[in-house]
């Protein structure tokens, strides 16, 4: 068994200073009751790259009970994996107990079946190293003496920027499919290379990702939409055939131009550009942009092959039909389905020009309004036309908010007291 490669402190980047204050607070408790504590995962990583983490997730050899006697503010959470999430009133620090490779006997489908559907089996750092995603990701951050440790390459996939699958591809895709997504999602938000073998695994198993739960593959696409680096992850998937077998529909932004109906390729980076912005879409708005340019392309088929437009009600059947193909794969709820439905088709109202002055304000009371036209702004941005329409359902919008009357708000009356 290999020695790990252990980085003294005056040969790393990582300092307790880039590190948040409550995160440390936990590495240094757990260090001091006599566990290991490790800042563990992407933290570690972006600390290497210079980069500020999201989060700071620890590692340690205490066990979820030993978390929640040490820690008063200790929440255990999850069934599927156990964790605590230690709670601080400007945020939560995720601790995670050392694992291993679970045992297939423990899954919901047998030793034959390598998803992994309970994964709370206990180990040591090197066994919880290697049962990690990514080289990238495995490498730990030891408060005890200020050390990163890395028993997986994962230092050396750094320095050559590449994103590498630790195991046997086939085997730790089919153990979780969701790898895949996150595979590509950390190449385009890192600028990082996938590396060969890992390429060939997904290509491989891509199938597989139809068998990951449904709320998961949304909430990675969701998560990948708001990176600010959509595009770049979106190539990555294409390239490697998953768009193919998960979002079919997303495939019409190059279709698109070869029907010779516009060009879509730039709506994921103008996405990325407002989340470089700052700005926070909904989630409606989002699924809605990835899968309007597949609403008109069929459009377009439908228009052409019957010679006139489709009606507004034909409209509203087209969305609702592209729609529940990509709900059956991700389980939209039915609230989040009405929402996209309903902005699909106010965007093609807005694409009309036969409106009023006084038209466009009363159709900019409606409640999907908002959502509509921020679907016509991404639009306009990522295929340069249409700029003057939006603007004037800017001013349509701008007039309606003044003509809103204002919400009241009530003061609660002072109780009197009564004189005794």
């Amino acid at each position: 068994m290999s020695e790990p490669l252990v980085l003294e402190r005056a040969e790393h980047q990582v300092s307790r200073k880039h590190v948040d204050a409550n995160a440390i607070k936990v590495l240094y408790r757990l260090h001091k009751s006599g566990y290991k504590g490790y800042l563990v995962g992407g933290s570690v990583r972006d600390l290497m790259l210079g980069r500020r983490p999201k989060d700071f997730d620890v590692g340690t050899d205490a066990r979820p009970n030993d978390i929640r006697r040490l820690f008063r503010n200790a929440r255990i959470i999850g069934r599927r994996f156990r964790l605590a999430h230690i709670i601080f009133h400007d945020g939560v620090v995720e601790v995670a107990t050392f694992r291993r490779t679970p045992d297939p006997n423990d899954q919901r489908g047998g030793p034959e079946e390598l998803l992994i559907t309970s994964d709370n089996t206990f180990g040591s750092p090197r066994q919880d190293a290697f049962r990690r995603d990514f080289t990238i990701n495995a490498m730990f951050y030891n408060i005890a003496d200020f050390t990163v440790i890395d028993y997986v390459g994962g230092i050396d996939d750094l320095d050559d920027r590449l994103i590498r699958v630790i195991g046997d591809p086939d085997v730790r895709f089919c153990e979780d499919p969701v790898r895949m997504l996150r595979a590509c999602e950390f190449a385009g938000r890192l600028g990082f290379t996938i590396e060969a073998d890992t390429q060939e695994g997904i290509q491989r198993q891509r199938e597989t990702l139809l068998k990951a739960a449904p709320p998961r593959l949304t909430e990675e696409i969701l998560q990948l939409l708001k990176s600010g680096n959509a595009g770049a992850s979106f190539q990555w998937m294409l390239e490697l055939g998953i768009v193919e077998v998960l979002i079919p529909e997303a495939l019409a932004m190059v279709r698109a131009a070869e029907l010779e109906i516009g060009t879509f390729d730039n709506v994921l980076p103008v996405l990325d550009a407002m989340a470089q912005d700052g700005r926070e879409l909904p989630d409606a708005v989002l699924l809605s942009a990835l899968l309007l340019p597949e609403v008109l392309v069929e459009r377009f088929k439908r228009e052409q092959k019957r010679r006139r437009w489709l009606s507004a009600a034909e409209v509203r059947d087209l969305a609702s039909e592209t729609l529940e193909r990509f709900c059956e794969r991700f389980a939209v709820p039915n609230l989040k389905k009405a929402l996209i439905v309903q902005g699909l088709e106010g965007f093609h109202r807005l694409c009309e020009g036969n409106f009023t002055r006084s038209q466009r304000i009363r159709f900019a009371s409606k409640s999907y309004f908002d959502h509509a036209l921020l679907l016509f702004e991404i639009l306009v941005q990522a295929t340069g036309e249409g700029h003057e329409a939006f603007e004037e359902w800017q001013v349509a919008a701008s007039q309606r908010r003044r003509r809103d009357p204002p919400v009241e708000v009530r003061r609660p009356r002072r109780r009197r007291r009564r004189r005794r």
